[in-house]
């Protein structure tokens, strides 16, 4: 018999936490969080580079930033594309699934 070990974060959108605790439980290095943060990935929810806070779901972004960077041996600049890609792939389906629903599918 296998156990596989699960780990949940419970989010609530109006909370915000700091660069380092994101830095802590996403797995990234501190400068590739910076560097996220400088290509516009994740984004902070103030404007002091010494002193970034982030809402928590930017901590789904950067858990699956390293994932990306794990598993494909992506470099920052490959891991802004990809999220990007990503992201654009979600907008797309949620645009898709408003509008199935407007035809009544």
């Amino acid at each position: 018999m296998k156990t596989h070990i699960t780990e949940s974060v419970w989010l609530n959108a109006s909370d915000i936490c700091s660069f380092e605790h994101v830095v802590e439980v996403s797995g990234l290095s501190p400068q590739e969080l910076r560097e996220l943060v400088e290509t516009g990935v994740i984004e902070p929810s103030n404007d002091d580079p010494g002193n970034y806070f982030f809402h928590t779901q930017c901590i789904v972004v950067a858990r699956k930033a390293r994932r990306l960077r794990d598993d494909f041996e992506l470099d920052t600049r490959g891991l802004a594309v990809a999220l990007n890609l990503l992201r654009r792939v979600d907008d797309l389906e949620s645009e898709i699934a408003r509008l199935r629903a407007r035809l009544g599918r």
